[in-house]
């Protein structure tokens, strides 16, 4: 992957700003590690030279690749990486809240978050509530070893439900001081629902982003959770217009945006992306 100029001061050592932090967007940004889980399975430490090169100094994490837990920890320090959250299963957080407890703090994280909740099409209020209690309840185990509790939005919690949804059911009966969110722009996107809305809606609660942008063509009002990940674009191209949705993060709330790019061209479109973030203007 050929570095830009732009990037290429942000490397280590580098008397710049973090990378994608602009005249408008501050960050601060890290990277979702899922984004290059094709690339880890081959090579894990040159994979996180790559991030290092692109100017990251947080990520976020989804695994350890087939290494130990302090072998993983060791060569993310070595690159000066800080692990801001991860995600684990959610049975995980029915079945071994604690194991989870002890792995966060192993690697210093701040959040611990669940990105998918098992279930059968469609998701129903039945799975809902009982995810609910499943998030409250670890929730509140977390936060007595200083850990935030979040959840990762994939689109199908957007089903009708009253005079609403079922995501307006789980934000209103999970408890705010245990249970935060993170909000993938993209899915958000797909389910048919605004984001900007979504974050004045629920002021406070969005603590985490997933930023990635949507291809023109990619099919939206689905509230399946799946797409192609040849969907992914950089961010600033297809159809998610990311100026109003950055601008209003932080009135928000949001504390921490992270790029997730799940496309087979990750590795040329996460220096887009960066270089969107420090070009924008509003």
């Amino acid at each position: 992957m050929v570095l830009s100029a732009a990037l290429a001061g942000f490397l280590p050592g580098a008397n710049a700003a973090p990378a994608g932090i602009g005249p408008s967007f501050k960050g601060p940004l890290g990277l979702q590690l899922y984004s290059l889980r094709d690339q880890f399975k081959k090579d894990v430490p040159g994979t996180l030279d790559k991030v290092r090169d692109l100017g990251f100094q947080y990520v976020e994490l989804a695994g350890t690749y087939g290494l130990k837990d302090d072998e993983f920890k060791a060569m993310l320090q070595a690159r000066g990486l800080k692990p801001i959250a991860s995600h684990f299963p959610f049975e995980r957080y029915r079945d071994d809240v604690e194991g989870i407890a002890r792995e966060a703090k192993f690697f210093g994280l701040e959040y611990a978050g669940c990105a998918w909740i098992p279930h059968n099409d469609p998701f129903d209020e039945k799975t809902c509530r009982e995810a609910i209690a499943v998030f409250n309840k670890a929730g509140e185990a977390l936060a007595k070893h200083g850990l935030k509790f979040f959840y990762h939005t994939h689109g199908y919690e957007f089903q009708p439900h009253g005079k609403g949804t079922l995501f307006d059911m789980m934000m209103k009966e999970t408890k705010p001081q245990f249970v935060a969110y993170e909000m993938d722009v993209f899915w958000v996107a797909h389910a048919g629902q605004d984001p900007v809305k979504l974050l004045k809606k629920y002021p406070g609660r969005w603590q985490l982003t997933h930023l990635k942008g949507m291809k023109d063509s990619t099919p939206t009002g689905l509230l399946t959770g799946h797409s192609d990940v040849s969907n992914d674009v950089p961010l600033g191209e297809g159809k998610i217009d990311y100026r109003p949705f950055l601008r209003a993060a932080p009135k928000a709330g949001v504390k921490w945006h992270f790029i997730e790019d799940e496309s087979p061209l990750v590795e040329e479109q996460i220096p887009k992306s960066l270089r969107y973030l420090e070009r924008v203007k509003w």
